[in-house]
């Protein structure tokens, strides 16, 4: 059961989106919002959106960066997700739920909204000395597949392909099997390309420079900021590169986004929803691209 397929639980989240953007559009200032570290929502969320929290926090209860940084904890994406749903926290920066955590959510009689507030793109990446610089997603799904064992099936060396994965439930992963493989399954990795970090699975990557036979995914800002390894590049995607252009313009192919997650019975006026229209505004906007973020649309 993919994200796509769950509309009952992002309806209102659509609605939601649309009222914000709607907001953003008019002369009108966002509301200026202020919080004590006392009344700051509790946050949680994905490695990987740390950064935003971070500068948000700041924003939001006027604290230098440094200052900010210790009121803002991520647990990783799937813990975050179990804290939202068990009311441990108030609302959640991720990538989009898995089937397993909009399960949880259902046992639990609860409703999730999920509403885009950065762009983001999935890439995948190879030792920088590897001769291909380019994939279609048909080869990327036949490899994941297993149909594809060899470089050279790809216009590359005659070398074997080694394919890493990250594990269940990891926000790449999910991500993976909902923009990249849809309805196919890919082949069980061995334990040793089931890699748990995402910059672990850059580094392992990058160790094949060498023989560049290593194949890995993960998200744009968090290889371009986050976790910068010379020894790789990104490949383009049915000769498409990604980068922030063409990211906003939706023109690289697969598209995501970051997202807050928060629960559906959250009041209208609540610090939260209040919290998504300040990130929604130009202002907000502004500031995740401050932070390095690619905004959700483009400038006005």
């Amino acid at each position: 059961m993919k994200i796509s397929h769950l509309i009952s639980f992002v309806t209102s989240a659509v609605l939601s989106l649309s009222i914000l953007s709607g907001c953003t559009e008019t002369k009108e200032e966002p509301e200026k919002l202020f919080f004590t570290p006392e009344t700051y929502p509790i946050v949680d969320g994905s490695t990987v959106t740390i950064p935003l929290s971070e500068m948000l926090a700041s924003r939001l209860m006027d604290l230098p960066l440094e200052e900010a940084r210790q009121y803002i904890i991520h647990n990783k994406t799937h813990e975050g997700y179990v804290n939202l749903i068990e009311k441990n926290a108030d609302i959640i920066f991720v990538t989009s739920p898995s089937a397993e955590e909009l399960e949880l959510a259902k046992k639990n009689d609860m409703e999730l909204e999920v509403i885009p507030i950065v762009s983001e793109a999935f890439v995948f990446l190879t030792g920088k000395d590897n001769p291909v610089s380019e994939l279609s997603l048909e080869e990327i799904r036949r490899i994941y597949s297993g149909e594809i064992t060899n470089w050279k099936d790809v216009g590359g060396l005659d070398m074997s392909i080694t394919a890493y994965q990250r594990p269940v439930n990891s926000g790449s992963q999910t991500g993976f099997l909902d923009l990249v493989m849809k309805d196919l399954t890919p082949m069980e990795a061995p334990i040793e390309q089931t890699i748990a970090g995402m910059g672990e699975l850059i580094d392992s990557v990058a160790a094949y420079t060498d023989s560049p036979d290593g194949l890995g995914y993960s998200y744009y800002y968090y290889t371009s900021e986050m976790w910068g390894n010379d020894r790789v590049k990104l490949l383009e995607v049915s000769g498409i590169e990604p980068n922030p252009q063409t990211i906003t313009s939706g023109e690289y192919p697969l598209q995501t986004a970051y997202y807050a997650v928060i629960r559906n019975d959250e009041s209208a006026d609540s610090p939260v929803r209040k919290m998504i229209s300040y990130l929604l505004s130009e202002d907000g906007q502004a500031m995740v691209e401050e932070a390095g973020y690619v905004r959700v649309k483009e400038k006005p």
